[in-house]
Order: C-alpha cells, then sequence, then structure tokens
C-alpha cells in the first residue's frame, strides 16, 4: 500500500489521472490533502481499455479504501464515455468509462478531460481561466467563474501551415523541433489564445512545462503536475458548488 501522508478524513477521493505516457493515481481526504504517495505506471502498448483497467485495479489495490473516484482522462468527455483518444487506442472512443467505474469498483466517478481536472486543482473560479497541458499531446480547457466549458480541443485545431497545436507543441514536436523553436512557438501560442479566448488567467502545466525557457507574461503561471491529481477533489467542490 502507499505510504501515507497526511491525516485521513472522509470523504477520501481517489484520484485517478489517465495519460498517453503514464497512469498515474493518488488517495486525497476531505481537505485535498494527499494520504498517500502518488503511484505511476507507463500506459501501456497498445492503449487499450482492457489493458487500462487491469492496470488501475492494481493501482486501485495499491490504495487505502475510499468512498468516490475523480479520472481525468485525455480526451472529449461526453455524458461519461471517452469520445476522443488521440493518443491512445481507438477502442477509447465512445467508451462508458464512468458507468464501466462505477459498477466494477462500486463508488460514484466524476469523469472529466485531463487537462480540465488539473484546471479544477488551480484555479481562482473567478472570471475566464485557461489551462494548456503540455504532454504527450497538448490538453486544454476553459473556465467562466469557475464553470468548465466542455468539450475543448485545442490542441487538435488546425493553427500553422495546416498543422495542429499539437503537432508544433506536444511530446513530437518538441522532439522534431527543439526547445529552442518549440519555446517560440509556445510564446506564440500563448499570444494567440489571449487573443482568441480573452482569458483573465492562464495555467500552464503538464511534464513538458519544466522545459519552458522565456519569461512568461502576466497572468501566466506554471502550475505543479501533481495538481492533474489533486484537482480531483476540486471537481467534486465545484460539482457540488461548494468552491
Amino acid at each position: 500500500m502507499a505510504k501515507k501522508q497526511a491525516r485521513t478524513s472522509h470523504p477520501v477521493t481517489l484520484a485517478v489521472d489517465i495519460g498517453g505516457s503514464g497512469m498515474k493515481v493518488m488517495a486525497l481526504n476531505s481537505k485535498g490533502s494527499p494520504v498517500t504517495e502518488r503511484l505511476r505506471t507507463p500506459t501501456p502498448e497498445p492503449a487499450t481499455p482492457v489493458k487500462m483497467l487491469a492496470i488501475l485495479d492494481k493501482l486501485k489495490a495499491q490504495m487505502p479504501s475510499f468512498d468516490r473516484v475523480t479520472v481525468g482522462f485525455p480526451g472529449v468527455i461526453k455524458d461519461g464515455k471517452t469520445m476522443t483518444a488521440a493518443n491512445l487506442h481507438p477502442d477509447w472512443i465512445g467508451y462508458a468509462l464512468k458507468a464501466r467505474l462505477e459498477s466494477h469498483w462500486k463508488k460514484p466517478v466524476q469523469l472529466a478531460n485531463d487537462a480540465a481536472v488539473q484546471g479544477y486543482g488551480a484555479i481562482s473560479g473567478k472570471g475566464v481561466e485557461m489551462i494548456l497541458t503540455l504532454g504527450t499531446g497538448l490538453g486544454s480547457a476553459i473556465f467562466i467563474d469557475g464553470h468548465l466549458c466542455s468539450g475543448l480541443e485545442l490542441g487538435h485545431h488546425p493553427w500553422r501551415k495546416g498543422k495542429t497545436y499539437e503537432e508544433f507543441l506536444g511530446r513530437k514536436g518538441l522532439k522534431k523541433h527543439g526547445k529552442k523553436r518549440w519555446n517560440e512557438l509556445l510564446e506564440k501560442a500563448i499570444e494567440q489564445t489571449a487573443h482568441t479566448f480573452n482569458w483573465d488567467h492562464l495555467y500552464i502545466g503538464g511534464g513538458n512545462a519544466k522545459d519552458i525557457k522565456f519569461k512568461l507574461p502576466a497572468h501566466v503561471t506554471v502550475v505543479s503536475n501533481e495538481d492533474g491529481l489533486l484537482g480531483g477533489i476540486a471537481v467534486w467542490r465545484f460539482s457540488e458548488g461548494k468552491a
């Protein structure tokens, strides 16, 4: 079982972060503090629902008892289903993940886009707030006064020379263009999102945020990659109107 980090108080939330390169879990107490260490395992190849759910069962077995679950998934979520899965196996398209986990684990589940979950862990709940996550792909979410505008997939929107934001700023883009050019492109993308969405604050997360080398504009903040898990409690708080 994962090592205890903080005092357990209920409800305990099992936070699950499903990514294109890694799958992570952590248990959070009622205040959103970790009660376990973060457990991580590589995403399998091929990244099918069968293989990934088997891994989640193994990770869950190493966690203490919990009352509810939050899952962040790298794709569009509608009605508890994973509607897109660009960096995973096509079998995820249209998969009823929320119902599957609730039936299998016998716990209530909140399912949201992974960038949205990380955003929930970072936002203030005031004004227009946006998050971009720099990882295997490019995740995105936008909030208005704490309310998620679901369905945004900026990463797959055409941007330059007929290619998408993700093709330039995802992991493949970083490898192809190198850190210097990647930073230049990211700086342009930040400016573009400011003009497009008129956000009041932009948050940047994901594993590749560590490679940012330029001075960020005012009202742009890099957030911890752990917010992808710590946001698991905030999802419930916002959904219950307690934020």
